[in-house]
């Protein structure tokens, strides 16, 4: 079932201390941002002249402000994030999937994006209108992130020329993708165990039965580009925290699993590589009923 919200502190002094770092931080991050997204925009007129500086400079931007955010994070609250499973390369090419609960996780694959130096090479599958908010819409915009229009007849397209341009230049990458589509509620839950019952699929506790057609395409898109497929699981300790509650430091550890499979290991099919998706989420809710039981993810 989905995690309840992390509750707040009953404690009003501990509330309006919370408030007095949230409040200052949240504005400078904002600022900064916003002067990022200023000389993110000058660099268009690189673009014509030189690609590779203008992507150069636009990875720069990105490693430099979400490594501020991370930093703030662990400078301020002394959060922690907690790995466990296979460890990876650095600096990787792959693809990355996630059960997605609350915007906290995107801070969560920061921290461990940070870790193996590929904060400023994060592409997140995004909404399309994503793209138009000042800010993170427009830095994911400036980074070739993929948007969609959750129109799989119009999305292909524009998925495939993403990835012809990322084969084409070289790009390096962690394509991140939440194959949930949407944040984990109860009525979701409910949905999605109906629509996996009348396939006849397991009815998952923890997660949604993923969404197999971008995966699949990103694979088969990318799979001479990526060296693998990284498959994370997240976890929270005691509630579910809002960004928010992140911001004030209401939540300071993370859990992490993490399960890395060769590209060469994947197969080939749609039908088997949707089949290979679903069966990861299995074992996924396997390790949040573990995790939620024991307070932490098995070192093994």
């Amino acid at each position: 079932m989905p995690l309840p919200p992390l509750p707040d502190p009953q404690s009003p002094a501990k509330r309006a201390a919370a408030l007095a770092r949230a409040i200052p931080t949240s504005a400078f991050l904002f600022s900064t941002l916003m002067g990022f997204n200023m000389a993110q925009t000058a660099s268009m007129a690189v673009r014509p002249v030189s690609k590779k500086t203008f992507r150069r400079f636009n990875r720069w931007a990105a490693d430099t402000w979400w490594g501020m955010c991370v930093d703030a994070g662990e400078l301020l609250y002394d959060v922690k994030l907690l790995v466990t499973g296979d460890d990876v390369p650095m600096r990787e090419n792959a693809i990355v999937v996630a059960n997605h609960q609350q915007m906290t996780d995107i801070t969560c694959m920061m921290a461990y994006a940070k870790t193996k130096d590929r904060l400023g090479d994060l592409k997140f599958f995004v909404k399309d209108p994503v793209k138009y908010v000042p800010g993170v819409g427009w830095g994911m915009w400036f980074l070739d992130c993929p948007f969609l229009k959750r129109d799989w007849a119009k999305d292909r397209a524009s998925i495939e020329q993403t990835f012809s341009a990322f084969l084409r230049e070289n790009i390096p990458m962690w394509l991140v993708s939440f194959p949930e589509g949407t944040r984990l509620t109860e009525e979701k839950l409910a949905k999605s165990r109906q629509y996996a019952e009348s396939q006849g699929l397991a009815a998952l506790q923890h997660v949604l039965l993923p969404r197999t057609k971008g995966f699949v395409a990103s694979v088969q898109g990318l799979r001479t580009h990526v060296k693998a497929v990284y498959d994370l699981t997240l976890g929270y300790e005691r509630g579910l925290p809002s960004l928010w509650q992140y911001i004030k430091g209401y939540a300071r550890r993370f859990h992490l699993h993490v399960r890395r499979y060769a590209i060469d290991s994947l197969p080939e099919g749609e039908a088997e590589l949707a089949t290979w998706l679903i069966d990861r989420y299995r074992e996924k809710d396997a390790l949040l009923e573990a995790f939620y039981r024991d307070g932490k993810f098995a070192t093994t």
